[in-house]
């Protein structure tokens, strides 16, 4: 059981590992290799939910330095999941992306498997540094690959993202150690395990509470900062439109989700040391910003991978908001999460196919796509469906219960507010959508859809979705209520 932790950690590293030491002749296998990895990882994390599902808490390490609960597990499936999803269609095992020669491919390879490591660290760490210093560490291996095919708007990207995300770990770091000494001073530095959450959380009733919510404050606007929340987004949308598309399905899909995954755990401290009204005002604050943001800035894009980056802060801002109306928030917040995790990853792979066959990043240089790729086109069009959240997709239900949580917080002001700024992102996206999918395909743009087996992970991604929008499987919704009982109260 404890194996199984480790495990889920030790395979994306040798992933890595392997594409790094393959030889000139067999760097392609290596690249299958890394592959490999990255779905034994996601075995490995399903056996690892499958455990704490049953009851079970692995620990792994000195001082249970890994710690596997049910928002880990959660967490750690999805990271898993789409990083798995990312390497099947990564530049060196699709042969369909000629415009990444094999140097290219193998740097992905390398970087992605790092990425997906560094990202369960983040998620499985019980030590708050740990944490910290795994989230850093994301930056790193993700903007290594921003720039794959160099160009000069590729390499200001990497170096924006690189820029505001470490001013936003820096914040977080501030509100780290201004949590950690006055644990010590209040508390005493007595324990061997003062870092790990179960202790802090323990102790967080002890603490002085002007600290805590200063903290709160600083981990909030850092974390939200690698989150993509508003005013601190402005690297998202760049950075997204100039990664590979398997790197930004990663970045978008779980990426987002590890940095809410911090403030989730600070927010069960905060809400043990001084309640739960200081935490859930700015975390609605930060997510009814981000969402009008969002909702505002799709009516104006013209790249429809810009379009699907500000579409991630709109989910984001959702999640964030969701979190501070209650226990049914956190609940709904989280299945949003798994949701959008599924849905944008899927998109931004289908984004690369498109990429590929009409050579445009802009939408007026997309049209006839039902023509042109009909098999892609219709997956992208109920991706689209899915993500505005239209039945029956699990979107609609995440959302449904998102606005379910407003009103039952009596906030009926607030939920107008939202459903306003959903309704003007909804007419923003399919209004995109149906000039991308109708007309006649661009001279030169070839008939007829290739590489099909690339789709069927992506079939998969859009069956997962009608899933989740008929009922919530119970191993989820049992890691849900094991998730409310952490950040809920």
């Amino acid at each position: 059981m404890n194996g199984g932790l480790f495990a889920a950690l030790l395979l994306p590293s040798l992933g890595s590992a392997a594409v790094a030491l393959a030889v000139r002749p067999h760097r392609r296998w290596g690249s299958v290799l890394g592959g490999v990895f990255s779905v034994g990882a996601l075995a490995a994390a399903l056996g690892l939910a499958a455990h704490v599902v049953g009851g079970a808490t692995p620990v792994w390490g000195p001082g249970e330095l890994l710690r596997a609960d049910a928002l880990s597990a959660l967490l750690a499936v999805c990271v898993a999941g789409v990083a798995a999803l990312a390497a099947l269609s990564a530049p060196g095992l699709d042969r369909g992306r000629e415009s990444y020669d094999q140097r290219q491919a193998r740097l992905f390879a390398i970087f992605s498997n790092l990425f997906a490591f560094t990202m369960l660290v983040a998620v499985t760490a019980n030590n708050v540094a740990v944490m910290w210093i795994a989230i850093e560490a994301t930056t790193i291996t993700s903007a290594m690959l921003i720039p794959l095919r160099v160009s000069k708007a590729s390499v200001e990207a990497s170096w924006k993202y690189i820029l505001i995300g470490s001013v936003g770990i820096a914040l977080a770091f501030v509100g780290t150690v201004l949590g950690y000494f006055d644990f010590v001073s209040r508390v005493g530095s007595h324990e061997s395990t003062i870092l790990n959450w179960t202790v802090l959380r323990a102790a967080a009733p002890a603490m002085h509470p002007q600290v805590v919510q200063l903290a709160f404050v600083f981990v909030a606007i850092g974390y939200g900062t690698k989150a993509g929340l508003a005013p601190m987004h402005t690297w998202l949308p760049d950075a997204h439109s100039e990664a590979p598309p398997p790197l930004s399905a990663m970045m978008s899909g779980v990426l987002l989700a590890v940095a809410l995954y911090a403030i989730v755990r600070w927010k069960a401290v905060a809400n043990a040391a001084v309640g739960s009204t200081f935490p859930d005002g700015l975390l609605i604050a930060l997510g009814t910003l981000s969402i009008a943001v969002a909702a505002l800035s799709l009516v104006i894009q013209r790249q429809y991978k810009r379009l699907l980056a500000y579409s991630s802060i709109e989910h984001t801002g959702l999640i964030c908001l969701s979190l501070g109306l209650g226990p049914l928030g956190v609940f709904a917040a989280m299945l949003h999460l798994v949701n959008h995790s599924i849905a944008k990853s899927m998109m931004f792979l289908l984004s690369g196919r498109i990429l590929d066959r009409y050579r445009a990043a802009e939408l007026a240089g997309v049209s006839g796509l039902l023509t042109a790729m009909p098999a892609t086109g219709a997956c992208f069009a109920a991706g689209m469906l899915a993500l505005v959240g239209l039945p029956p997709f699990g979107l609609f239900l995440s959302k449904f219960a998102v606005v379910r949580a407003g009103f039952a917080a009596g906030r009926p002001w607030l939920m107008g507010t939202v459903l306003g700024l959903l309704a003007i992102a909804f007419v923003a996206l399919i209004t995109q959508l149906n000039r991308m999918l109708y007309g006649s395909p661009p001279e030169g743009v070839a008939i007829g859809e290739r590489r099909r087996l690339g789709l069927v992970p992506l079939g998969m991604c859009l069956g997962a979705l009608l899933v989740l929008g008929l009922a919530v499987p119970r191993p989820v919704q049992v890691l849900l209520d094991g998730i409310v009982e952490i950040a809920g109260r």
